[in-house]
């Protein structure tokens, strides 16, 4: 069956029967991927969750940013994210410092120690990615990573698209 456009004007598509459990699949199976990405983070590095090198990953590629940033971003409690940033500066992972254009706005960093750790544990993640997808076909790979990329790119309702 073809999909069509809802009436309601949401954009959303009605699936057939094929569809439908084509989707049920797919979040069953990122709900395996994340709950395996939490678990094998602990092993990467013991004191590094996954929740802290995303945050890290996030404050490297960015360059630095407010705490309030990486709540929006990631779209977390602001509390859940005093918390880890808390826990980062404890470790000597993270560092603030004030925002030269706004002295009033304290802007994250990554230390020295935090960006060694966060190169360790990427060369960990991906010689484990790399190992997982050793005997897939280079044009699945491709495809794949397109499709993860389409699926994150598409905005989140509190988002401005």
């Amino acid at each position: 069956m073809p999909a069509a456009e809802r009436p309601d004007g949401t954009g959303a598509v009605f699936r057939g029967a094929a569809g439908e459990t084509a989707v049920e699949t797919i979040q069953r199976e990122m709900t395996i991927f994340a709950r395996r990405a939490r678990a094998s983070a602990g092993r990467m590095h013991p004191e590094l969750s996954l929740v802290s090198y995303t945050l890290l990953g996030h404050l490297e590629e960015r360059g630095g940013c407010r705490a309030t940033d990486l709540a929006a971003h990631y779209a977390l409690d602001k509390s859940t994210v005093s918390r880890q940033v808390a826990a980062l500066e404890r470790a000597a992972l993270i560092e603030r410092r004030l925002d030269p254009d706004d002295h009033r706005v304290q802007v994250l960093h990554l230390t020295g120690a935090g960006r060694r750790i966060l190169a360790q544990v990427t060369e960990s993640r991906r010689a484990a990615f790399r190992e997982r997808l050793a005997d897939w076909p280079e044009e699945d790979l491709v495809r794949f990573a397109a499709y993860l990329t389409r699926y994150n790119d598409w905005p989140r309702p509190d988002e401005d698209a």
